[in-house]
């Protein structure tokens, strides 16, 4: 498949496939030329002279960087003293919750609607802000609120993408987010927005999690969605940003490599929700992308991060990783290089989701990192500072 093949649309934005190639930025992840820059755009900020955090001290530093992390966590009831209670108290910036734990095979966070409820209500109450509580609920395979726990079926988005018609997919929608809303939940990370291009895909195809492999198909069905979630009060994250459908491995167990498979074309859902206005935040994926950047993966690399979705696409909210602690990554950096990367690159919501390893000290080791980045002048609060605000706008209201 060649860019003669691409909707003209996406060619005219200077987007085909040797276009990303010679992007300015898209290679090594630095560039000669600086791409042009958006409102909110990392970039700047991390080329600013080093310094000691700003006035306010470093507890006021923490705190910023503690509202920029999601975490996971064990526990269907907590008590007051329970370590996520303690991160919550003290301004962590979101949960994720799953219905199964992967070490123990046991129910983690979900057992019951009224379980859960009671649950999210206590996480709510301990907040001093507007805590993210956020949770995977595509439909079909991937729902953490399903049968076996109380909640009703739902159906896949490849079944949704194929009957293709909005009155289905705005009632598929609604039962959805019926479910979030029952319980307090406030973001969630779908849809996906991945083309379909390989069937056989074990992250993406096989699990029926693509509308389509057809663009207009998955920005028709993708748009509803949005809508039907927002007027719910629940915000959305498109994934996974730059495009996981050619994908032949999961990555939250191993690197994916899609750089001899991936096309321009996969960009084109992101680019038209962002465009249209439909798009809360973007998720982007740990998947290696030589096509974009040849070493990093992209949920690390500037030139897919800044240079790429901000830069040229215009995405000027909030960009949310991938779980910090799949091995896509952790293997290779470590968890507090990975960490500093993503920063770097102009990630916002750094997820941890606890599930491949379970680290109650996640949240202080990872504000221990950020802090020791800021002093010795690899980010500067300032870059903090951007994230933040781009976060808050992905809250709920009070």
């Amino acid at each position: 498949m060649n860019d003669a093949h691409l909707p003209r649309r996406l060619l005219l934005t200077g987007i085909g496939a040797a276009a990303v190639a010679a992007l300015p930025g898209c290679g090594a992840g630095t560039s000669k030329t600086p791409a042009p820059q958006t409102a909110g755009s990392p970039q700047s900020s991390t080329t600013r002279p080093a310094g000691p955090p700003r006035p306010g001290g470093e507890a006021s530093l923490r705190r910023k960087i503690a509202s920029l992390l999601v975490v996971g966590f064990r526990g269907e009831k907590l008590a007051e003293n329970d370590w996520i209670m303690k991160a919550v108290r003290d301004g962590l910036g979101g949960v994720i919750l799953f219905d199964r734990d992967l070490k123990t095979n046991a129910p983690r966070n979900i057992s019951s609607p009224g379980q859960v409820t009671a649950l999210v209500k206590s996480l709510r109450q301990a907040s001093p802000g507007r805590l993210l509580v956020s949770i995977d609920q595509e439909g079909g395979q991937v729902t953490r609120l399903n049968p076996s726990n109380g909640f009703p079926a739902t159906r896949s988005q490849a079944d949704i993408g194929a009957a293709n018609s909005t009155s289905t997919t705005r009632a598929w929608a609604q039962g959805i987010v019926h479910s979030l809303t029952s319980i307090g939940v406030n973001l969630n990370y779908a849809p996906v927005v991945d083309l379909n291009l390989n069937p056989s895909n074990p992250a993406v195809g096989k699990l029926g999690r693509s509308f389509s492999a057809n663009p207009s198909v998955v920005i028709r069905n993708a748009t509803e969605e949005v809508q039907v979630h927002r007027a719910a009060g629940v915000k959305t994250a498109l994934k996974h940003f730059p495009g996981l459908g050619t994908a032949t491995g999961n990555t939250d167990f191993a690197v994916v490599d899609v750089s001899k498979t991936w096309h321009s074309s996969e960009l084109e859902p992101f680019q038209s929700l962002i465009r249209s206005g439909n798009a809360d935040s973007i998720l982007v994926a740990h998947l290696l992308n030589k096509q974009l950047d040849p070493s990093r993966p992209a949920s690390l690399s500037p030139a897919v991060v800044t240079d790429l979705l901000r830069g040229r696409l215009g995405w000027k909210g909030a960009v949310v990783s991938d779980d910090m602690q799949a091995a896509a990554i952790s293997s290779k950096y470590g968890r507090d290089e990975a960490v500093a990367m993503a920063l770097e690159a102009g990630v916002d919501v750094l997820v941890f989701a606890n599930q491949q390893v379970y680290d109650p000290k996640i949240v202080d080791e990872t504000l221990d990192n950020v802090v020791n980045l800021v002093r010795k002048g690899r980010l500067t609060e300032a870059r903090i500072d951007q994230s933040v605000a781009r976060v808050d706008a992905l809250r709920p209201r009070r």
